[in-house]
């Protein structure tokens, strides 16, 4: 018993001891196990990083200053720009693309991919002594594409503010930056002035100046950076954004002599000058391109070419056979020359005319990159890529030109018929007045003071009128009434005055409700915004004895003509959920590429509640339609070679300037069929009234998402007298942000006459 007991008891310990080493083994298997798939999972997103890489392109983006449509070979064969020409015919050219009439938002709107209502950047450029620059708050295109895993890079051009430290590129997402930080600087010197007695010098390497660079041509200086970036980086390593914003073919016009003998039979010097530094702008682009087929960038590779705005025929560029210059929303000023370049084109060698804009590039170069758009909330650009490299159709339907709440026409120097009922020029004086209807009160004889016109109270300009507003209003109700034909009035007018005055921030005249929400059954856009309905549909309310609602939507057809008397009344209401891709094309004649939903009433418009004060400088494009109002700008058709002097200086370009041909009445409203008329001679705002009210709802509705203009006065520590003679950033990290301590709009007219006036008379002309 005892032997048996003992062997039971071994028995049991050998196979406790078995169970214990087999419990051991299992945990060291499962173990093993997981090391091994960890070891897979890493070899698996090794090889997806490096496919990831393999697979982003390098980035070349080229962006030339004050380019215009009549400025490159393929347009012009007078300019000789062989290697831009064969790189677009290569590639896919872009003709409908559009860009902003001047610098800063068009840089803004490129590096941001917002629109200048929502960066506070809707009035002029960023002067270099204004503390001003991109909202902090707001994320970059090199941000997203350092992220990404690219290495960031800009040369030349940067005029996006830089009063502070954190306004610099290298703060913006770039890794490194060698260029100007203002918006005109000498090409030799590299000295930039804001007025008279106001230089200083303006290169920069980094966060540093970069003193002893002069006498070195800029446009070569800055393809010397570029092709060095290109030669040091290793393109197998990382992929590499490279932003080349050469500051040609700005003012001032200065090229090296070489470049002027092609051109020798041109009489007008200033073209002469322009077309020889558009040839330096050529040469830097083959000698770019030239090294990253050396380096091996260019398999892999996507070459952008865009202008940041139309040219100033007054400095020798020429926007012919388009309607006005820089500085307007003419197509002159707006319409860019641009073209991609790129192995990875899947449709080369063609012709896009396809809808498309500068804020575009951000969620397309993203989308390129790998990058993750959604961190980037609050877009207004599309990712284009399919429509550029396939051929699709554009996503983009519409686009915001801009809204500039601060930009009222100028009265003076404008000369109006003076048979006008409205409006009179007083001639002994050379100022325009408004001349009362009844009411006038007369000279009396030996007085020397002019007419004593009753005044008006001026409408009160404030940056807060665009507040964002959250809940969804309907729109404003319109009256249209029914004018009957007569033997005085054969055919109905249509003509409209809509006005209304500008608020305050959170507050609204209880009449003043737009369309805001639009409702989208389609897929959202890249750029993670879904496109807005356009336009409100229009429901009908006819009042009849048997109260009848129709149902059915108006067509464009001419309804019957009514009776007289009939009065109408049409009640907005946005209960369709139909977007943009829903609505019909249009024709290139007269046909509003909007919805079949909509009549072209033959009725006066008598809106009891105005829709947008037309006073207020804004353009929008609608497919085909394009609706202006305020003051667009100066709008001639100007010729190349027919203008041979400089009037004033540069800064005096940078705005648009009163119109100086004669109207008879002063008109704040135009209205264009782009397609069928891209130069903008046949103005339809007249004809086509309905339109008109449909692009006005889409302006309420954009500019219910702006934010206030941000333009504060200029700050006297910027004189680069104070900083050894260079412009720098002038204001410390530790002191707060001037965005938050400036409230309000600055009132720059009063206080620049003022200063004129206090200073000397032959200055007026330099502000």
């Amino acid at each position: 018993m005892r032997a048996a007991a003992m062997a039971l008891t071994a028995l049991s310990v050998f196979f406790s001891l078995d169970c214990l080493s087999a419990h051991r083994s299992k945990p060291d298997q499962v173990q093993i196990q997981v090391q091994e798939q960890s070891d897979r999972n890493t070899l698996k997103d090794a090889g997806t990083e490096a496919k990831k890489k393999k697979n982003q392109p390098h980035i070349l983006f080229i962006l030339t200053d004050d380019q215009g449509f009549n400025d490159i070979g393929y347009h012009n064969p007078t300019i000789k720009t062989p290697t831009l020409d064969k790189l677009a015919a290569e590639g896919v050219t872009l003709e409908n693309y559009y860009v902003q009439p001047i610098c800063t938002p068009s840089r803004s709107q490129l590096i941001t991919g917002r629109y200048q209502i929502h960066t506070g950047l809707q009035h002029s450029i960023i002067r270099p002594r204004q503390p001003s620059c991109l909202p902090s708050h707001m994320d970059t295109l090199p941000e997203r594409l350092r992220e990404a895993g690219y290495s960031t890079h800009m040369v030349g051009k940067w005029h996006l503010g830089f009063y502070r430290k954190a306004c610099l590129p290298t703060k913006k997402g770039f890794d490194t930056f060698f260029g100007s930080l203002t918006g005109s600087v000498d090409y030799y010197s590299y000295g930039s002035c804001d007025g008279p007695g106001l230089c200083g010098y303006d290169l920069h390497d980094d966060e540093g100046v970069a003193w002893g660079q002069e006498g070195k041509y800029s446009t070569t200086l800055f393809t010397q950076r570029a092709r060095k970036i290109l030669e040091t980086h290793d393109p197998t390593d990382r992929p590499l954004f490279l932003l080349l914003s050469l500051q040609a073919v700005h003012t001032p016009l200065q090229t090296p002599k070489s470049y002027i003998y092609p051109y020798r039979d041109m009489t007008n010097v200033a073209r002469r000058k322009f077309a020889a530094m558009v040839s330096t702008v050529d040469e830097a682009v083959r000698n770019v391109t030239y090294a990253l087929r050396k380096y091996g960038y260019y398999r892999n590779s996507v070459i952008i070419y865009s202008t940041d705005n139309g040219a100033q025929p007054f400095t020798g560029g020429s926007n012919w056979p388009l309607r006005g210059r820089k500085g307007t929303y003419w197509e002159g000023g707006v319409r860019g020359v641009a073209f991609v370049h790129s192995p990875l084109l899947k449709r080369r060698r063609r012709v896009s005319k396809d809808l498309l804009h500068i804020t575009d590039w951000f969620p397309t170069l993203v989308g390129l990159a790998g990058g993750n758009i959604s961190k980037s909330p609050g877009l207004d650009g599309f990712d284009v890529w399919p429509t550029i490299s396939e051929g699709k159709e554009s996503p983009r339907q519409e686009i915001l030109h801009n809204i500039d709440p601060l930009h009222k026409p100028v009265v003076q120097n404008m000369k109006w018929d003076t048979s006008t009922e409205e409006t009179a020029v007083h001639k002994s004086k050379g100022h325009a007045v408004k001349k009362p209807k009844k009411k006038i009160l007369r000279q009396k004889p030996k007085q020397k003071s002019a007419f004593k016109v009753k005044n008006v109270k001026k409408q009160r300009k404030s940056s807060d009128h665009a507040a964002k507003l959250k809940n969804t209003k309907p729109p404003p109700k319109l009256k249209l009434e029914t004018v009957p034909k007569s033997k005085h009035n054969p055919k109905p007018t249509t003509k409209t005055r809509v006005k209304v005055k500008v608020y305050p921030q959170n507050q609204k005249p209880h009449y003043y409700k737009p369309h805001l929400k639009s409702h989208s059954s389609g897929p959202p856009s890249a750029s993670g915004t879904s496109l807005p309905d356009f336009p409100p549909h229009i429901k009908p309310h006819v009042k009849s004895k048997s109260r009848r609602t129709t149902s059915q939507n108006l067509s464009w057809s001419s309804p019957p003509t009514p009776k007289s008397k009939t009065k109408l009344k049409l009640h907005l209401k946005s209960k369709s959920r139909r977007t943009l891709s829903q609505y019909q094309n249009a024709s290139q004649q007269d046909t509003l590429l909007l919805p079949k939903s909509l009549p072209t009433p033959k009725f006066k418009l008598q809106p009891p509640q105005p829709v947008w004060d037309t006073s207020v400088q804004a353009a929008i494009r609608v497919r085909d339609w394009k609706l202006l109002t305020g003051d667009p700008g100066h709008g001639d058709w100007v010729p190349p070679q027919v203008l041979a002097t400089l009037p004033g200086p540069w800064w005096n370009l940078e705005r648009a300037q009163t119109t100086s041909f004669k109207t008879s009445t002063h008109k704040t409203v135009w209205l264009f069929n782009i397609t069928a008329d891209p130069c903008e001679r046949q103005d339809l705002a007249d004809q086509r009234p309905d339109v008109v009210q449909q692009l006005l709802a889409r302006l309420v509705h954009y500019n219910q998402t702006a934010v206030p203009v941000y333009f504060p006065p200029d700050d006297p520590r910027a004189n680069p007298e104070l900083h050894e003679g260079a412009w720098v950033p002038w204001v410390d990290e530790e002191e707060d942000s001037e965005e938050d301590k400036y409230q309000g709009v600055y009132k720059k007219g009063r206080r620049r006459r003022r200063r004129r006036s206090a200073s000397c008379a032959s200055c007026s002309r330099s502000f």
